[in-house]
């Protein structure tokens, strides 16, 4: 990036395997914008797949997904940014159609995909599968997709006393020659949002009520850190896939090519609102006094004030508008309060504890030491009501109880390989 251009967010990505598979079938990109002209015409992007298939199939499903995304997004010649994204995906999904359809081994393969773009208008994301994308603002965490799984159509039907299979994907890139894309935005951004991509790895572990929180305190390398951390230490069936975007400021000095802070609709609309009122008032008052003509002239004053005002408002906030297939839809679908409380402190400390109960139980050489300080330090904090810095030190623990567990797999490897 050159040394003048701020971009406007710093970001974090991880991606991990998880502690039960061979392979990684996620894979992630983050292309942010290294110039203000970058950016005017084509803004950040971050992405994020998680492959199904066998063998290496959903490896290589991920990895087209994330590839051709970026290409076609930036490659693409639609002005608009919404049909740019909705186009990638698209294409994505024709390319790895057609290499599974090509390949025994890769037939049905598919992928999800979750894209969000930061651009000069605001968020907009293009999405397919059960990735999620998050919005932290304000102290509540918002999910800005809708999950294509089983058990959310069937709750969006009405369905929701019955249990269904949560792993159960109803639309993927790749199995089909189409696909439905779903778009949100473009919604406002506003200095202080944190996004967050991320696969269902991390959500089917780590909780809503806890992912806020943790945005909330802990900075974006840590952030990623601990959130793959914290699904390991949970079990990690899955792989784990990550990208934190935080917006730290204007992107630019250019206010044409600025991510602009959300704010309250032009008082233009407004004035209108009341120029209306009172022209529909002055004509039932002319009304009732018999006064039909000028009555005529204050109710087509009003009529031509409300249709200019339903014009305006529609062009201040495009967001509002719903197109027709495949359009914007109706996000955001489930919040969360995110204020960060001690709940979250013993829900970390319990994820700890259990690790611990398993060493112990399985006689694994780890030292806790360093854990034990850790956790007495957000104690202390807890005591002084430092609630965010309990957290923080408590995510600290975590780190280095991840870090314990790694090195008692590694002897147990070089263990195994020696005998």
């Amino acid at each position: 990036m050159s040394s003048d251009w701020n971009p406007g967010i710093v970001f974090a990505q991880l991606t991990d395997v998880g502690m039960r598979r061979a392979n990684n079938q996620d894979s992630l990109a983050c292309i942010p914008a290294n110039s203000a002209e970058r950016f005017h015409s084509r803004g950040h992007l971050l992405v994020v797949a998680d492959g199904m298939g066998a063998h290496a199939a959903g490896e290589l499903a991920s990895q087209i997904a994330t590839e051709r995304i970026a290409m076609q997004y930036f490659r693409s010649t639609e002005s608009s940014r919404v049909d740019a994204i909705r186009r990638s995906l698209v294409e994505a999904n024709e390319a790895i159609h057609q290499r599974g359809q090509s390949n025994p081994e890769f037939h049905n393969m598919g992928t999800t995909a979750s894209a969000l773009v930061i651009a000069p208008e605001g968020a907009i994301i293009g999405h397919v599968g059960d990735s999620r994308v998050y919005r932290l603002r304000g102290g509540v965490l918002e999910q800005l997709t809708f999950d294509h799984s089983l058990v959310w159509e069937m709750e969006a039907a009405g369905n929701s006393s019955q249990h269904f299979p949560k792993n159960v994907i109803t639309r993927s890139l790749g199995p089909s020659p189409q696909v439905e894309v779903d778009i949100e935005g473009p919604l406002p951004v506003e200095e202080g949002d944190c996004y967050l991509v991320c696969s269902d790895g991390l959500t089917g572990l780590v909780e809503d009520n806890e992912l806020g929180p943790l945005m909330e305190c802990l900075p974006e390398e840590k952030l990623v850190r601990v959130l793959v951390d914290l699904a390991n230490l949970r079990g990690g069936p899955d792989n784990i896939s990550v990208v934190v975007a935080r917006v730290k400021s204007v992107a630019s000095n250019d206010p044409e090519v600025s991510v602009q802070p959300s704010a309250p609709v032009a008082e233009k609309p407004s004035a209108l609102i009341f120029t209306t009122i009172a022209c529909f008032v002055a004509a039932g008052i002319l009304g009732l006094v018999g006064m039909f003509g000028p009555m005529v002239i204050a109710l087509l004053l009003g009529v031509i004030a409300g249709i200019i005002t339903i014009v305006q408002w529609v062009q201040m906030n495009p967001a509002a508008v719903v197109s027709g297939s495949g359009g914007t839809t109706g996000g955001p679908y489930r919040r969360y309060d995110a204020t960060p409380g001690p709940d979250l402190f013993l829900q970390l400390g319990d994820t700890v504890a259990k690790l611990r109960e398993a060493a112990e139980m399985n006689n694994w050489m780890m030292d806790w030491s360093k854990v034990e300080d850790l956790q007495a330090q957000g104690v202390s904090a807890l005591g002084n009501r430092e609630i965010s810095e309990a957290i923080r030190v408590q995510a600290e623990a975590v780190i280095e109880t991840m870090n314990q567990l790694r090195e008692q797999n590694d002897r147990s490897a070089s263990e195994t390989a020696i005998e």
